[in-house]
């Protein structure tokens, strides 16, 4: 095993921060919830925060930043925003404009952090049930998808829901809706189980995020909803700036996933 899989959340933020880690997080800081990030001027935020409250499933909220503060105090008091994903995406006007691995010159005194639920942190639970996590098994990231379910509108902020899709055997696909659905707080059980085209996605090949995985035959895809849904929000809304993680490049929380586990 990585020595990073062993280390704290603490130690891997630090990780990150110092530039020794780029990839991915999936596996990482196991026990731990994983968090997308969504950063706003203060002037577009409520509109985001009713967005998200009227989309649970997709926008999960784990932590929402103070007005200019780039410190999550609920979720990691040490931490620093502008620095502890190892990828982040800039959308200006709606356009992807770069990728970067701090944004401490973009911060500015009106920018609010919003911090969402990512399915990352129930994988370690489907693979104590035996269910394989596909895209760790082929060291890539997960497929994620655009799909034809509109968001629920807020103000100014609608959209597409993005969903992310595991392939597992038939015989578990029951088993990973009973464990995930204990995990409300980070996209909880699937929203689709089987034919891609009944949510609008026409080939499985070729994810609008993420890396392609093997669907094994006799497998069956089973799609959750995906915080990179305001990525795909920020696509359609266009506003003036909006930076969120890198799809896959996550923020480790110091809060252990079985605090937000439905018994």
């Amino acid at each position: 095993m990585n020595i990073i899989n062993q280390q704290s959340p603490r130690e891997i933020r630090q990780l990150i921060r110092n530039g020794e880690w780029h990839k991915p997080t999936s596996s990482l800081a196991n026990g731990f919830i994983q968090a997308n990030l969504a950063v706003l001027p203060k002037e577009m935020a409520f509109e985001f925060l009713l967005f998200c409250q009227r989309n649970p499933k997709s926008c999960p909220l784990i932590d929402v930043t103070e007005p200019g503060s780039f410190i999550p105090e609920l979720s990691a008091p040490t931490a620093d925003l502008r620095t502890d994903l190892p990828k982040y995406r800039i959308y200006r006007d709606g356009i992807l404009t770069e990728e970067r691995d701090q944004i401490t010159d973009l911060w500015t005194d009106d920018m609010v952090g919003f911090l969402i639920g990512c399915s990352f942190t129930f994988e370690e639970a489907l693979i104590n049930n035996g269910i394989p996590i596909r895209h760790n098994e082929e060291n890539c990231n997960v497929p994620m998808y655009r799909t034809s379910i509109p968001a629920v509108k807020a103000g100014r902020f609608e959209g597409p829901t993005v969903v992310s899709m595991r392939p597992m055997p038939e015989k578990d696909v029951i088993r990973a809706v009973q464990v995930t659905s204990r995990f409300p707080s980070v996209h909880g059980a699937p929203v689709h189980i089987g034919n891609p085209e009944g949510i609008g996605i026409r080939n499985l090949n070729q994810p609008d995020f993420g890396d392609r995985v093997t669907v094994k035959e006799g497998e069956v895809p089973v799609f959750w909803a995906c915080g990179v849904t305001p990525q795909a929000i920020a696509m359609h809304v266009k506003p003036e700036i909006m930076i969120t993680h890198a799809p896959g490049h996550m923020f480790i929380t110091d809060l252990k996933t079985e605090e937000i586990s439905v018994i």
